[in-house]
């Protein structure tokens, strides 16, 4: 039996939502149908998509993997009907966004500057600011659609979220370090060493929440909100860095003073999406963006 396109959307959804009865309740759907779903899909792709617990479901690595597939199988798909709608550069009217700051340069630098190519004709207003006040300015209607960090959405009620990429935290640390050395270095390591931590989009939150499950209080070197300023102080020996993937770029200044490690153990994912408010209508150019973040999102080459 080969999957269909509706298990793919209950896949999707569950990813997002990280429990069944979270996207059941986004699709109006019974909660049998998603397990249903989810059982045959897992039996026809011969891997397992999510481990069961207590708590919920969190996706595995073969999950992340299919993700990616599952995420670009439905935007063509979406692409293709959009296709015969209307032509490109037609669409017309505004577009507020709002962005986090970690997200501003990582993400949607490239993403706006194709969307105004493809809709020349819809006047855009972007917004940095932190995520609790962007998810306020959703829920007010006085933003459309916001690119930041939800893993932490709070107002899960409210607004609706779209994964567009997933990273995990990996360690930076400087060459040469004695971890280096390692063949597997452990949280409980990372807690011996002085720490730079990157305070936005609440990189600082993570990497204390990681380290007090050791009941250690991090050693913090450096508070910082630039992300350059990490790999420098990392690169000179000041400190090591917990960091999601997304922001490792060897080839930037000082980045191959650096060397990025894997952490064993169960670490969390830095989900990063698209939030929008919950059954506000999407105009032409809210669906355009949308539509190109997650072809954007297609595009892009797995880290697992």
């Amino acid at each position: 039996m080969s999957f269909t396109l509706k298990q793919l959307r209950y896949f999707v959804a569950v990813a997002e939502k990280g429990s069944v009865i979270g996207a059941a309740q986004t699709l109006s759907i019974s909660q049998s149908a998603v397990t249903e779903a989810l059982k045959n899909l897992e039996a026809d792709l011969g891997v397992t998509l999510f481990e069961r617990h207590a708590r919920g479901l969190d996706i595995t690595h073969s999950g992340h993997q299919f993700l990616r597939h599952a995420t670009k199988i439905l935007s063509d798909v979406s692409g293709a009907r959009r296709a015969f709608q209307r032509a490109p550069g037609t669409t017309q009217g505004r577009l507020n966004i709002g962005v986090t700051s970690l997200m501003a340069g990582y993400v949607m630098s490239d993403l706006l500057s194709r969307y105004r190519r493809m809709n020349p004709a819809v006047e855009v207003s972007a917004l940095e600011d932190q995520g609790e006040y962007l998810e306020h300015l959703l829920v007010g209607g006085e933003l459309d659609v916001a690119v930041m960090v939800i893993s932490n959405l709070r107002d899960r009620m409210a607004l609706q979220s779209e994964i567009l990429d997933v990273s995990s935290f990996r360690l930076w640390l400087p060459l040469g370090h004695k971890l280096t050395a390692r063949e597997s270095i452990g949280l409980d390591d990372v807690a011996r060493e002085q720490l730079i931590m990157l305070n936005v989009d609440e990189m600082e939150e993570e990497a204390v929440k990681l380290l007090s499950a050791f009941g250690r209080k991090p050693q913090i070197a450096f508070r910082t909100r630039s992300v350059e300023a990490v790999r420098s102080l990392v690169a000179t020996g000041a400190g090591v860095a917990l960091l999601p993937d997304l922001v490792y770029r060897p080839w930037s200044l000082d980045g191959d003073r650096i060397e990025s490690r894997d952490i064993s153990g169960s670490l969390p994912i830095v989900q990063v999406g698209m939030v929008w408010r919950k059954g506000l209508p999407l105009s032409e150019a809210v669906q355009d963006f949308l539509s190109l973040a997650r072809m954007g999102q297609a595009e892009r080459p797995a880290r697992f």
